[in-house]
């Protein structure tokens, strides 16, 4: 089964993405449901290896510089960023930025249901994510999602030109996987579910 056998690809052979099969991936998971049929997802494609190691680049100086805020020397937060290395990204994966929208989400005067309706897009955004997952496993491919986005937005948008009407919220490396991990575990259905009395 789909769901059972997919796994988190972070290693990825040289071989290139074709822009057709990344469309296709992003065709079918137009077709996730989101809140208000407002599909408040916008994706950005980024598979120039130049672009790839810019925005690689950018995004490792705002972690560097996050990890000296939490105490770290500079070396320690040098080793740290290198150990999580980008190389297979720039070299085979295309990398997808899955981006956040509100322009047709519901607009609301108090704060509660504004923050409501964030938190609406935010869901339908991540469900659009599983499912542009599930579709590149589908498809023979391999896929990683990282939530790096999220912690340098405006690096994000200022490297790939972004307007501010749109919010990173997530790197999707999609290629040609180049490993086998073991399947994780997983708590139990006990673990996880309640039934009411």
């Amino acid at each position: 089964m789909t769901v059972k056998s997919r796994r988190s690809i972070r290693r990825f052979t040289s071989r290139r993405v074709p822009r057709q099969v990344a469309r296709h991936l992003i065709d079918l998971a137009k077709w996730t449901p989101s809140a208000h049929n407002a599909q408040p997802w916008r994706t950005v494609v980024v598979d120039d290896k130049r672009m790839k190691q810019r925005l690689a680049s950018e995004m490792r100086k705002v972690w560097v510089s996050d990890l000296l805020k939490d105490g770290y020397r500079e070396s320690e937060a040098e080793t740290i960023t290198k150990q999580k290395s980008w190389d297979t990204f720039v070299q085979g994966a295309v990398v997808i930025i899955v981006c956040l929208t509100m322009d047709d989400m519901h607009l609301y005067a108090d704060p509660v249901r504004r923050k409501a309706e964030h938190m609406m897009a935010v869901q339908s955004v991540a469900a659009f994510v599983q499912t542009l997952l599930l579709a590149a496993h589908d498809h023979g491919l391999g896929a990683g999602w990282f939530c790096a986005p999220l912690f340098c937005q405006s690096t994000v948008r200022r490297t790939l030109k972004l307007p501010k009407t749109l919010e990173p919220q997530a790197l999707v490396a999609i290629g040609y996987p180049d490993e086998k991990p073991a399947a994780p575990t997983r708590k139990s259905v006990d673990e996880i579910c309640v039934f009411t009395c």
